[in-house]
């Protein structure tokens, strides 16, 4: 927990102070006078001012979020040798450009980190599926476990190589959430046996683009041998005459062909709350037996699931998944676009009613993830920087009043009409985007609870 709220606070911090700094020197840039960068509100923490007559930076107690306030006429007096330093006296460019730096700043950085990942290089998975679900899309369209995913088309015709698994996983959300076919190349574990495979996305009719997507497509988990790891000592398995290093063949008649049918088949040994023995074939040096296993049952939430003992599956294939100066930094760029359209496209159904609001996620959902990023390592906590810096960016060009995207709707008022919004209109404006900002940030809380209790 205290690495979850430490990496929840570093991501926070680090993202306001690029949203904030991007504010800050495209202000100073166009001659805008910075009275206050702060980040955070409420009780100051820490402050540093050179001279009285330069700008004060302040960290504060709450650390949800900053502001960079400028000398501005419509929030105090200005001394008259300073109105050309103030902020409402600057050309319309020029406020448009300081307003729109702080989002700008968000996706640059998303870039970079994406680059500094794809540079770095990360283990990633290598695209070897395990056991479709039955009857699931992936079923169906003919994939079996051990295929490997070399590379992907939304025609059928341009193709596009796939690294790793989570370049698979990727273009299968983006297809989903597009609406999009997925045509895949696929070969066996060993490169051979090539063959075309259409998965119909567009038929899935999902309103949810979360975690639990792979599963509804019908690919839940990456290929793992069936092979048994760790048998813990006085464990059911162990009582049973299982080893370390038996290949699994079947358990109660189904074949086992990769780690996620075992480990399925254990869990579900124990849904009817009864600890029902379980025939296992086993391949040891050669020779195939056969043991009776009776699972222990355990509570998860409101059922109980079989265990038996044993770690289920080696571990999965790695591939190393680097690119150079050039390709990384172009990778990063498309990446950053791809992620801003599905961000935007999915707010978008969100709002008609086409996807559900069950995928907005919060400040607990955010804590959780950079916390697992943090343990897992350097790259995948960048690139979970550069997933947060994206939504940050793109949520503040959202046109809503309270936000930096509803400050350039005022200034595209003025540029069409040729005069200012209102004050009158300003002040109901402001109150209906606090209102949606508050509902939306509510939601989203609601959300994460709920996940954390296991409800969604």
């Amino acid at each position: 927990m205290t690495t979850d709220i430490l990496a929840f606070l570093l991501t926070i911090g680090i993202l306001i102070v690029i949203h904030e700094y991007g504010h800050y020197r495209v202000a100073v840039a166009c001659g805008v006078k910075v009275l206050r960068f702060s980040v955070g509100f409420g009780r100051v923490l820490w402050r540093r001012q050179a001279t009285p007559d330069s700008t004060e930076f302040v960290v504060c107690a709450l650390p949800l979020g900053g502001y960079v306030k400028m000398l501005d006429e419509r929030e105090g007096p200005v001394d008259a040798r300073e109105l050309d330093r103030a902020f409402n006296r600057k050309p319309l460019l020029q406020r448009a450009a300081v307003v729109a730096a702080g989002p700008v700043a968000n996706l640059i950085l998303a870039v970079l980190l994406y680059a500094a990942v794809y540079w770095i290089g990360v283990d990633e998975p290598k695209a070897l599926m395990g056991a479709p679900v039955a009857a699931s899309l992936a079923d169906q369209a003919g994939l079996r476990a051990g295929d490997w995913a070399r590379a992907y088309s939304t025609d059928g015709v341009e193709w596009h190589d796939l690294r790793s698994m989570n370049d698979l996983r990727w273009e299968l959300t983006r297809a989903t959430a597009a609406g999009e076919r997925l045509h895949l190349m696929v070969t066996d574990a060993r490169g051979r046996d090539r063959r075309d495979v259409v998965l119909g996305l567009d038929t899935l009719g999902s309103r949810e683009v979360d975690a639990k997507l792979m599963r509804r497509i019908g690919l839940g988990s990456v290929f793992s041998e069936p092979v048994l790891g760790e048998v813990q000592a006085g464990g059911p398995a162990a009582q049973a005459g299982l080893r370390t290093g038996d290949r699994v063949l079947s358990i109660n008649g189904v074949d086992v062909t990769d780690a996620s049918v075992e480990r399925d088949l254990i869990r579900a040994s124990g849904r009817n709350g009864v600890a029902e023995p379980m025939r296992w074939r086993v391949e040891r040096s050669g020779q195939v037996l056969e043991f009776t296993v009776t699972p222990s049952l355990v509570d998860e939430g409101a059922k109980q699931i079989g265990r038996v003992g044993v770690q289920p599956g080696l571990a999965p294939a790695m591939v190393m998944v680097r690119y150079g100066i050039f390709d990384g930094l172009a990778k990063a760029v498309s990446q950053t676009w791809q992620m801003s359209a599905l961000t935007v496209k999915m707010l978008g159904k969100m709002l008609v009613g086409q996807a559900s609001l069950k995928n907005l996620s919060g400040p607990l959902t955010i804590a959780d993830y950079a916390g697992q990023a943090v343990r897992l390592g350097l790259t995948y906590y960048l690139g979970l920087l550069a997933v947060v810096s994206v939504s940050l960016g793109v949520l503040n060009l959202l046109p809503l009043p309270v936000l930096d995207g509803g400050h350039l709707m005022y200034y595209l008022f003025e540029g069409v009409t040729g005069r200012p919004v209102s004050e009158l209109w300003l002040e109901r404006l402001q109150r209906g985007g606090v209102a949606i900002m508050l509902m939306m940030m509510s939601l989203a809380l609601y959300n994460d609870v709920a996940r954390l209790l296991g409800l969604q």
